[in-house]
């Protein structure tokens, strides 16, 4: 369970840390490199645009991959998705700006983001299960927060790396090169991870169904046939995750340091405490739902978002550094609370023939609604009436994400082998 809890780990580190430097660089830069004819709002739009991008290639690429991680295995299948991602990643560290290839930069931009969301489509569903079906029936919340505990170490990896840059080099020399080193460092991630990947076997439940010959034929069908509600209700009560985080990571990174004027490596720092609440609240409130059950946490998660999207931006707007950090706590410990369980909630939803494909597209359908649009959405309420606007829009899709979750049942005494 060592190696197993490791893999699962640091290949979805790896992945977080690509898919995340985006974010940041999404709010610092890189509407000056790819969208310098448009005005500063229109570019930040611009900007959030391809990263809405990728977020929309999710599901399709957790279809993709879930389709043969529950016909070929889960190992062989999360070895191509870290590799998608790496290297697309690395590849727009390499990317010219408009300055050199004009409209083609931001074209290449968002073919790259489309490879890099297909790439994390197929790897979320892959980790977890990973852990999962390897995991003893009681520390099934345990181990699942291994993958979990991946998306704040790749936070706080990639915003380390970004405040080490643009602390170390000038303005100038951030805006024009200095942003692509954390991207060219995927490379060499890349291959850690897969030396570590490549050394797993696959998991028990899924071996079972090989040995059984009762692998599905089209499993992402058979997904919604046998588990509607699941695949429905699991996408909606995702979705507040992907709001808190998407919002506070990128949207109030840029509100901060453009209207606001806090400069950006004091929000970086910033920053870095909320992801350490992110990191001990995701990795505690997993391991205490193996005592407590997954549901009763989740609701309590998604009810302290609604609470948290009303107050976080009249904190930002005081300007004052101890309350930003709280303002940009709460919404991560919001999404901790909820995204700890998670791990282990949503396989257990399905069953093992199809679970691949059902946790993963669900988890990622979430995702679009809540990671792709929300940042889109509170940017322009933001911009067209109030920062306190978008805060009550994040406050309706936390209600949204607490109604789902009461109506799915318990799981955490489920027997893998027999959902």
């Amino acid at each position: 369970m060592r190696r197993v809890a490791t893999a699962s780990f640091v290949g979805t580190a790896i992945e977080f840390y690509d898919y995340y430097i985006y974010g940041t660089a999404a709010a610092l830069v890189l509407n000056e490199a790819f969208f310098p004819e448009l005005s500063k709002t229109a570019g930040t739009l611009a900007t959030l645009s391809t990263f809405a991008v990728g977020f929309a290639a999710r599901p399709l690429g957790a279809a993709i991959f879930g389709h043969f991680g529950d016909r070929v295995g889960r190992k062989a299948v999360l070895v191509t998705s870290l590799l998608m991602m790496g290297l697309s990643t690395a590849c727009i560290g390499l990317l010219p700006g408009y300055d050199t290839l004009g409209v083609a930069a931001p074209v290449l931009l968002v073919v790259l983001r489309l490879i890099q969301g297909l790439g994390l489509g197929g790897e979320w569903g892959g980790a977890a299960l990973l852990a999962v079906e390897h995991a003893p029936k009681k520390k099934r919340g345990l181990y699942a927060a291994a993958p979990q505990m991946g998306s704040p170490a790749g936070y706080f990896a990639a915003t380390c790396t970004f405040l080490l840059m643009s602390s170390v080099l000038s303005d100038e020399a951030f805006t024009s090169w200095g942003w692509r080193i954390p991207f060219l460092l995927s490379f060499v991630l890349v291959a850690v991870g897969l030396v570590i990947r490549l050394r797993i076997a696959e998991t028990p439940a899924f071996a079972k169904v090989v040995e059984k010959q009762e692998t599905a034929k089209a499993p992402l069908v058979e997904a919604f046939r046998l588990h509607p509600r699941e695949m429905l209700l699991g996408a909606g009560m995702i979705t507040v995750v992907y709001v808190m985080f998407y919002t506070a990571a990128t949207y109030c990174m840029t509100y901060t340091t453009g209207t606001l004027g806090i400069p950006k490596n004091d929000m970086l720092a910033l920053t870095l405490v909320a992801v350490v609440v992110l990191g001990l609240s995701t990795f505690f409130v997993a391991r205490w739902s193996d005592r407590v059950g997954r549901r009763k946490l989740i609701i309590a998660g998604a009810a302290f978002g609604v609470v948290w999207g009303a107050v976080l931006f009249p904190l930002l707007d005081t300007g004052n550094y101890v309350l930003i950090a709280v303002a940009l706590s709460g919404a991560l410990l919001c999404m901790g609370i909820i995204y700890g369980p998670a791990g282990a909630y949503m396989p257990e939803l399905f069953s093992t023939r199809v679970r691949y494909s059902g946790a993963g597209v669900s988890y990622n359908l979430g995702g679009v609604l809540g990671g792709a649009a929300a940042p889109l959405v509170v940017t322009a309420l933001a911009e067209n009436y109030s920062p306190a606007v978008g805060g009550w829009f994040m406050s309706s899709m936390a209600l949204l994400s607490l109604l789902c979750v009461l109506a799915l049942p318990e799981t955490g005494d489920r027997d893998l082998d027999r959902v």
